[in-house]
């Protein structure tokens, strides 16, 4: 059982930067493949960001390149995610989720994931 907590959230100007955390208690997040969703009110869950299950390969929903970066801790229980040069549009809840069983086709498959955190607001506004 895998249990994650997001934290970071908050309100920010559009041009401005944010970095969220999800940290997992219980176990290291070796394994799995992690991933950041995003769901604004009225709109689809939307993929923001993942790891591979090695950890080894990051992937980028194409709204977020170039702006959005994932890091981890070296003990593997957090993953972290800057988003630099935000804009309104960036405005959503936060989630990030784990699986074992997502493959790197499938890393912004929603439900491919089987752990999710209760999600944290991220408010882009002037």
């Amino acid at each position: 059982q895998v249990q994650l907590v997001e934290s970071g959230g908050g309100l920010v100007q559009p041009g401005g930067s944010l970095r969220v955390a999800c940290t997992a208690s219980g176990r290291t997040l070796n394994g799995y493949a992690t991933a950041w969703f995003r769901q604004a009110p009225g709109k689809e869950r939307e993929f923001v960001a993942g790891y591979s299950r090695t950890g080894g390969y990051t992937y980028y929903g194409d709204s977020v390149k170039g702006r959005f970066t994932l890091s981890r801790d070296s003990g593997k229980t957090t993953m972290f995610l800057q988003m630099n040069s935000l804009k309104p549009e960036d405005t959503a809840v936060y989630s990030c989720a784990a699986g074992r069983g997502v493959i790197t086709s499938s890393i912004g498959s929603a439900p491919q994931y089987d752990y999710w955190g209760q999600g944290t607001q991220v408010t882009v506004s002037s």
